[in-house]
């Protein structure tokens, strides 16, 4: 799952922090893959294992967990996110 796109966000539809994130990358042009757990047959057993890694929203880029919604917009306040996102292929402006 986590390599079917460049950038793979694991979400709750009802979430203002996953909506802040996929609303960033959207901004950003980059096209992801977005799994709304909340809206997934199994996506409570996806949720209990994400919850234990201590963020949520979960966004990897380029097969590698990055992290939640503090870590993400710090890499974009650091301007560390776009290179980022250009290394995985996620980006090309």
């Amino acid at each position: 799952m986590v390599t079917e796109k460049p950038v793979v966000i694991f979400s709750n539809s009802c979430c203002c922090m996953s909506h802040s994130i996929k609303s960033l990358f959207s901004d950003l042009g980059v096209n992801t893959a977005i799994y709304e757990l909340d809206e997934m047959q199994r996506g409570h057993e996806i949720e209990a294992v994400l919850s234990n890694l201590g963020c949520n929203p979960t966004v990897f880029i380029g097969g590698e967990m990055v992290g939640g919604e503090n870590e993400v917009m710090s890499l974009h306040l650091q301007g560390s996110l776009k290179p980022k996102l250009k290394s995985a292929g996620a980006l090309w402006v």
